[in-house]
């Protein structure tokens, strides 16, 4: 950012800062009707009176930022449509809403300052961009209103003189973009980009999807952009049928340099740890995972070593579920993490063994699991060891599995305690294993342990109920 701008600004710092300290704290306690406008600003829990980017940061970092903030959203405006000008003009009108974007980061990244550690460009970009686009994709039309009016809930009523400001502007991009997809040649055919994603195994009506959502994918290049992509995938071992579905998932992929970013972002995972002989696994898993910043990558690597894993077991996880990569650290990853904490949980091996429980809504997933066990009459210490024991036990949905499986549990006659011993339980399918082996159990009229029932292979099940029947009649004839 230009040092000129900075300074120049700093001279109405001291007074910005007396009256955002105000200002600013009142504004994290206003409420806006959920219709029109749902975001709040959030302040750092930094343990000090008044937000942190007033008592914290200093001034002239938090001018920086401002500077920083602007840059993204513009970068953001122009993206969507808007020229240079309307973008300009927007920003001209949105200096509340800035202040705003940098109370954000500071809410985000609240660790690192209080450390004292600064934010490099690429992290503040990775923390409000996906910020904007929840904001677009909630307010859509009336998103340049709320910008310029924030904290105020825009006027409805005059949102359509707004509508053309992006709306349109998008709208003519897609238009443009899908009829250069579709549109077919003077010898009736169409543009050898899409001829040759066709023959790769994509539809016309996938790529109008993709088109749709990503107008740029229309106009990449066949040699320069899509082919070089194609062909280094499949050099990798991703099969030729996967390579449709992970354009599908990720067009970016087609406007990455190979040299200049594929390349080198692959050997900063395997520096991670990253096994370089499961790249076609991992892409296909999370074709995303090559479209992050390093900064974005680093940040939760070094969350993971906080909790204690090794880098042999950091790549392991990015290996087996490269998605965790997407997980924001202070909004997901370490709020999770302090949740199974207190159920008791060794927050490094749950993460070893199932870095998909990190994923998922603590309110909407976590916690109605946890008072399912605990209606049931198990304590939190039961139900630490049951994760602790298996770690995927919170990942089954409750009307589709947990609940069927606990009512034919209490058909079993099995004391709840056995559930704490093998919580592998609930892993299995209630239709294909639980309930015809019990049914053979009970045809043999002997008593097996759950995992006895369940864990063993066909051959070694039976082998264990003809030992078991040939001791009940031992017993009986004794």
């Amino acid at each position: 950012m230009a040092t000129s701008v900075i300074r120049a600004r700093l001279k109405l710092i001291s007074i910005a800062t007396r009256s955002f300290q105000v200002v600013g704290a009142k504004r994290a306690r206003i409420s806006y009707p959920r219709k029109h406008f749902s975001c709040q600003a959030k302040f750092a829990d930094s343990g000090i009176d008044g937000p942190p980017s007033v008592r914290v940061v200093s001034p002239t970092l938090i001018a920086a930022e401002k500077e920083e903030a602007k840059a993204v959203l513009t970068l953001f405006l122009k993206k969507q449509g808007l020229s240079n000008a309307l973008a300009a003009r927007v920003i001209n009108k949105s200096d509340v809403f800035i202040d705003h974007l940098v109370s954000k980061l500071h809410s985000v990244h609240k660790a690192r300052y209080l450390v004292g550690r600064e934010l490099t460009t690429l992290e503040i970009r990775d923390a409000l961009i996906p910020y904007l686009e929840v904001l677009l994709e909630e307010h859509g039309d009336i998103f340049i209103s709320v910008v310029e009016n924030f904290p105020n809930a825009p006027d409805i009523e005059r949102a359509p003189a707004v509508t053309p400001l992006i709306s349109s502007v998008v709208d003519t991009r897609k238009l443009k973009a899908m009829d250069r997809v579709s549109k077919t040649g003077p010898a009736g055919k169409l543009p050898p980009h899409i001829t040759y994603l066709i023959d790769l195994g994509m539809d016309l009506e996938q790529i109008k999807v993709v088109t749709r959502r990503f107008p740029a994918f229309a106009y990449y290049s066949l040699e320069g952009k899509i082919k070089p992509v194609v062909e280094f995938l499949l050099d990798l071992g991703v099969p030729k049928a996967d390579i449709p579905g992970i354009l599908y998932k990720r067009p970016q992929l087609c406007g990455i340099s190979l040299s200049e970013n594929l390349k080198p972002t692959m050997a900063f995972f395997e520096d991670l740890g990253v096994d370089k002989k499961q790249w076609a696994k991992v892409i296909c898993r999370f074709p995303a995972i090559l479209t992050y910043s390093r900064q974005k990558v680093k940040f939760t690597v070094d969350f993971m070593h906080e909790m204690g894993l090794s880098r042999e077991s950091i790549g392991k996880v990015l290996t087996r579920h490269p998605t965790i990569i997407s997980y924001s650290v202070e909004e997901k990853l370490r709020p999770t993490s302090e949740y199974f904490r207190s159920l008791g949980v060794d927050i490094g091996i749950l993460l070893q063994r199932c870095p998909q429980n990190f994923g998922l809504s603590i309110e909407a997933n976590l916690k109605p699991v946890t008072a399912f066990f605990l209606e049931r009459g198990y304590d939190t210490n039961d139900i630490g060891t049951m994760i602790s024991k298996y770690g995927a036990l919170y990942t089954f949905s409750l009307t589709d599995s947990l609940i069927p499986k606990w009512d034919f549990f209490l058909t079993m006659n099995y004391p709840n305690s056995e559930l704490v011993k093998f919580p592998q339980y609930f892993g299995y399918s209630l239709e294909e294993r639980i309930k015809p082996r019990y049914a053979r159990v009970k045809e043999c009229g002997v008593k097996l342990l759950l995992n006895q029932v369940l864990s063993y292979s066909d051959l070694e099940f039976e082998n264990i109920l003809r030992k078991k029947m040939n001791k009940k009649k031992l017993q009986d004839t004794a």
